[in-house]
């Protein structure tokens, strides 16, 4: 025990060990895979959680490798390495190959980001077929603060600044509180090897100048703890745009309503708003109306101008609009935004639907409707919540666990709170104007029988009320995803 103590192996353990527990990161008695590139940070990652797993009440349920066929012989030698360190590490190993370049010229995106979107589709995938709980990555500090310098760059709002979230769904990175400095003076004194990715030092890509050029001029010129900075900055960002972002999805119920193939908001509802809310409102609607996320700040302004009335600077003569895959028209009270005819249908594709496990307390990614799901126990009986928002309040006694979340099915029916009978949850789509296309992107809160407890954004079912006399209080909240969660 004294040699682990004084070659650093105890202390980050116990560091690790703490953000998880702080953080609520891997639930005890889960499982957790932890995605390996073969790179120093990942290695760490793994070697931490193999080390933490027996004292912390969880399980390493093995290492998960992405071989993104981009690097011909230098992948299939990061291939061979992950393999040989999940034997060292005696833990299993599942190694996925993508063909990132072909993804990026059939989708039109650059390598890094088609690299990106494929290894986060296999990690949600891989978790499923593993039955783990979670999926554990390894984002240092060091990565925390080239994110904020990146969206700050590019002019990113609190949500942007917020940088890399500790928590995402099903991922989660519990190195967020350690520089990649610590985890090599870990690895060396393990005696543990790594890979190195040549690729990171190419100045082309900008992240890499950040890291490279940028972040050491700061620390140099400006201030010696400016990553800590940064991740200062982070956090505080993360909890202002979580607070703003609640309230804009609560308020949007009364603003924003979806028709067939179309998505209208009602002018005198958002100009009513404070801006902050009113800008995620907008944002919202252009990514729905869409079918896509990468709106940005001039888009968002010109539909709020394009709110203010007659003589806005969007299109004073024929109060309309153009943006990224849709277009906006004035209509009386309304301003309707539909797909723009050669865009994208508007939603994600979501095939056969899906079913993802709910843990209570836990959270997990819905990525077909861009949205997260948590569930957690309530210490007191809050305060009336409205039906129609992000947050809900049910009681627990008439669950049946597991909880799930999942997409509409044919024969759905429920109770809507409020309501006396049961209704076909087709029929509740139709009375609230909810458009075909997407109702199968709206996610399902359902218990072990089947029955739906959370139609999301819409309403509880009446089977689950919480009254004054309730005892046991379940808190049900979405939150939209992206970026790095």
């Amino acid at each position: 025990m004294t040699g682990a103590h004084a070659d650093g192996r105890r202390p980050l353990t116990a560091r690790v060990l703490r953000a998880i527990e702080r953080g609520r990161l891997i639930p005890r008695g889960g499982r957790v895979l932890a995605a390996l590139s073969g790179g120093p940070d990942s290695v760490a990652l793994s070697a931490l959680l193999a080390d933490a797993a027996p004292v912390g009440g969880f399980v390493l349920a093995g290492l998960l490798h992405v071989n993104h066929q981009l690097r011909g012989g230098a992948a299939e030698a990061d291939e061979g390495f992950c393999r040989g360190l999940a034997a060292a590490l005696d833990v299993p190993i599942r190694v996925e190959r993508v063909d990132v370049a072909g993804l990026a010229r059939a989708d039109g995106l650059s390598i890094e980001h088609a690299g990106h979107r494929a290894r986060y589709a296999v990690f949600e995938r891989v978790a499923g077929e593993e039955r783990a709980d979670r999926v554990a990555t390894g984002h240092t500090r060091d990565d925390l603060a080239e994110t904020v310098l990146l969206r700050l760059i590019r002019g990113a709002g609190p949500g942007g600044l917020a940088g890399i979230r500790p928590r995402a769904g099903r991922i989660v990175r519990p190195l967020l509180g350690v520089t990649r400095r610590e985890l090599r003076e870990h690895l060396a004194a393990r005696g543990l090897a790594y890979r190195e990715d040549d690729s990171n030092r190419d100045l082309r890509v900008i992240r890499n100048r950040v890291r490279h050029r940028l972040l050491p001029l700061l620390e140099r010129e400006f201030s010696p703890s400016i990553v800590a900075a940064l991740a200062r900055e982070a956090a505080i960002a993360r909890g202002d745009a979580d607070w703003i972002d609640g309230v804009a999805n609560q308020r949007a119920a009364s603003v924003v309503t979806y028709e067939e193939g179309a998505v209208a908001v009602d002018v005198a509802a958002i100009r009513a708003q404070p801006l902050a809310v009113a800008r995620r409102i907008a944002r919202t609607a252009l990514e729905r109306a869409a079918g896509r996320g990468r709106v940005g700040f001039d888009h968002v302004e010109r539909l709020l101008a394009l709110a203010a009335g007659p003589g806005s600077e969007a299109d004073p003569a024929a109060g309309g609009a153009d943006f990224p895959g849709s277009r906006a028209e004035r209509r009386g009270a309304l301003l309707v935004l539909r797909p723009a005819a050669s865009g994208r249908p508007s939603g994600p594709a979501v095939g056969d639907g899906f079913e993802y496990r709910l843990d209570v307390p836990g959270e997990v990614a819905v990525p077909e409707a861009g949205l997260a799901i948590a569930a957690e126990p309530a210490a007191t009986t809050p305060a009336p919540l409205r039906a129609r928002g992000s947050l809900v309040a049910v009681a627990a006694a008439g669950l049946t666990p597991p909880l799930t979340v999942r997409s509409w099915r044919a024969g759905d029916v429920f109770r809507p709170l409020g309501l006396g009978g049961r209704k076909k949850l087709q029929d509740f789509f139709v009375d609230r104007k909810i458009a075909r296309g997407a109702r199968r992107t709206i996610p399902l809160v359902a218990d072990r029988r089947g029955g739906i407890v959370w139609v999301v954004g819409h309403a509880p079912a009446e089977d689950f009320r919480v009254t004054g006399g309730t005892a046991g209080v379940l808190i049900l909240r979405s939150r939209k995803l992206g970026g790095l969660g």
